[in-house]
């Protein structure tokens, strides 16, 4: 039995039949040249040889009810998996483009995980346009976030076009934790190493209450935003079980143009973009509030050699400006509030940041356990998120890696989820959204490359 951190086991006490708590990777591949027609049916059998199961793909409810899962929640090990149900072979209907594969996705993503299995499932989809294939996987958040998902997946990838006979996913194990003294770190000093933990945790407590109540005590005109600052609007009703999926797809190079240019970060310019296509989107179904929208940007806080899984993310929140009309101040006004914000996280010691989380989303999953949710102020109107992703092309069995998308979940209060996922030289958006809430969400995806487009003339113009 393994017991879950706290932050991990609070996604399972908010899952609800209308907000499933799963996320998703889209991978596009392109067929190896002169691949034969059986190449997807063998590559699925293959793939379902493949038994000598890795954490946490073997992870499994050790009590899969509701009462279970939320009272004692903890994993047990399942070696005995039903792979011809979590991996399963689909084909898109003729002609299979990225409306077809959109609709599809949206479709698999908006079906619940079985809690009695372990919590994932992976689809290989054939018949995309252009000589590609799709890989959707989905699991539980409690399982991973977005960084350890991503690298979850990559660990099977290949920079070698030509590597052939790679194993699935499930069957690929991280690198080993380092030992102290012949013991894994985590158990070398038993309990004088929790005590030690212990009585540094107390050491930061008044640091923790003095960032908390620099959030809570938010002036007006301050660029540094806190919880349930934003306007309630239409992104903040209630949801239904029933997702949209859309995606886009930039250069990397130009966005860094872009930034370096408007001397922004590339998450300042990521932030840009979807605060001008969520303008104009409610701006015309007369539903943009006359205060800014903010956002909820979850920041990772892994050590870039932590190939563990689970939930390891801080958070922050920043104004998206959309109350300003004009392109460059909204960018302008966004760089302040996200340079407040992160100078604001990082006055608290590392040590207390997943403490700091645990207060700041209280409110959040507060909301959304006590079906509060869309129902009261929101603590933020949208989540936005940038996770990096691998820089060299990667390959699978030969086919080439040509685009990854994050799939995301939403919840009620919170109808949308944009997250953004670098490869190579691009930059990949997924949108999430509720299908009854927000009608016509695949406008964004639209909308954000004519916002791209409007700020490369506005800065070459300057």
């Amino acid at each position: 039995m393994k017991r879950m951190k706290t932050l991990d086991a609070a996604w399972l006490a908010v899952e609800s039949d209308d907000t499933p708590m799963h996320v998703g990777n889209l991978q596009i591949f392109s067929l190896p040249e002169g691949a034969p027609d059986t190449f997807l049916r063998d590559l699925v059998i293959r793939m379902k040889e493949g038994r000598d199961f890795a954490p946490p793909w073997n992870h499994k409810l050790l009590n899969p009810g509701k009462i279970g899962r939320t009272l004692t929640p903890a994993w047990k090990i399942d070696n005995d998996l039903d792979l011809d149900y979590h991996v399963r072979h689909s084909a898109l209907p003729k002609p299979g483009g990225e409306r077809e594969l959109g609709v599809l996705i949206s479709r698999l993503h908006s079906h619940p995980l079985d809690f009695n299995r372990p919590l994932w499932e992976s689809h290989i989809i054939e018949g995309l346009e252009n000589n590609r294939f799709a890989l959707y996987t989905k699991m539980h958040h409690s399982l991973i976030d977005g960084i350890s998902g991503m690298r979850l997946l990559q660990r099977v990838l290949s920079t070698d076009a030509n590597a052939l006979h790679m194993p699935p996913p499930w069957t690929v194990r991280p690198e080993r934790v380092k030992l102290i003294g012949g013991a894994p770190a985590h158990e070398a000093h038993g309990l004088e190493a929790a005590m030690e933990a212990l009585r540094g945790q107390l050491k930061t407590v008044p640091a923790l209450i003095g960032a908390l109540g620099k959030l809570v005590r938010h002036q007006e005109g301050s660029p540094l935003v806190g919880p349930f600052v934003g306007p309630p609007s239409v992104l903040n009703k209630r949801v239904t079980p029933q997702r949209r999926f859309a995606t886009q797809q930039y250069s990397m190079s130009a966005l860094r143009e872009l930034a370096i240019q408007a001397d922004a970060s590339l998450n300042d310019i990521v932030l840009y973009l979807c605060s001008t296509a969520l303008r104009r989107f409610l701006k015309e179904q007369n539903a943009l509030p006359t205060e800014p929208l903010t956002a909820g940007i979850p920041v990772n806080i892994r050590a870039a050699d932590d190939q563990g899984t689970g939930t390891s993310i801080s958070f922050m929140i920043a104004s998206l400006a959309t109350d300003v009309a004009d392109p460059l101040r909204r960018l302008a006004a966004i760089k302040a509030s996200t340079r407040s914000a992160k100078e604001h996280l990082q006055t608290l010691p590392r040590s207390t940041l997943t403490q700091y989380t645990m207060l700041l989303m209280a409110p959040y999953m507060l909301q959304l356990a006590t079906g509060l949710g869309g129902r009261t102020k929101p603590v933020f109107n949208v989540t936005i998120s940038n996770v990096p992703g691998p820089r060299e092309p990667l390959y699978f069995q030969g086919a080439r890696l040509e685009a990854m998308y994050p799939v995301s979940l939403i919840a009620h209060g919170g109808a949308l989820n944009i997250t953004c996922l670098s490869y190579a030289d691009s930059l990949n958006f997924g949108y999430t959204g509720c299908r009854e809430t927000l009608p016509s969400m695949q406008r964004l995806a639209v909308y954000t490359g004519e916002a791209l487009e409007e700020l490369e003339q506005l800065l070459g113009d300057i």
